[in-house]
């Protein structure tokens, strides 16, 4: 799909708020809501819009502690990755699993928890447990400086 710049400041917009109404957005971009909700649903169907989600305060639920742990596996084959991938995706503590490369790791979590003790008890009898996990390192968040969802759009000139 060819983005125009109509697109980009739709896109910009439900970033920047998920809940505006289809009249406000048609509004902020200069369109009428008839035209504004067809660009919306092409964006959908094309799968640039993948789907609107609620984002929560961690803090306020009492998930205090953020922790990134890099993970070493034993062997690099798709079986036991995808044993760790499957694992890892039960687990509703980690908040992103990222395979990486240029580490001395092969996968990096995020994963949020209410302290150390639930930490500890998650590490020890969750991550540590699954089959072909070698090594583990963590790290821990001391200050959030930037959180965001929202994508860089300004390579889109069209």
């Amino acid at each position: 799909m060819q983005l125009d710049k109509l697109d980009k400041r739709i896109l910009q917009e439900l970033q920047s708020d998920g809940k505006i109404t289809n009249l406000e957005l048609a509004e902020k971009i200069g369109l009428s809501p008839s035209p504004c909700a067809r660009r919306v649903k092409q964006l959908e169907d094309s799968g640039i819009i993948e789907k609107q989600v609620t984002l929560l305060n961690a803090s306020k639920l009492e998930l205090k502690l953020t922790a990134l742990i890099q993970i070493s596996m034993d062997r690099h084959t798709p079986d036991r990755f995808e044993i760790f991938e499957q694992k890892v995706k039960s687990f509703p503590e980690v908040v992103e699993c990222l395979l990486i490369t240029g580490q001395s790791a092969d996968y990096q979590l995020k994963v949020v928890v209410p302290d150390m003790e639930y930490y500890q008890q998650f590490l020890l009898n969750k991550v540590t447990r699954i089959e072909g996990v070698t090594d583990v390192h963590s790290s821990f968040m001391l200050r959030e400086v930037l959180n965001t969802t929202e994508l860089p759009l300004n390579h889109i000139h069209s």
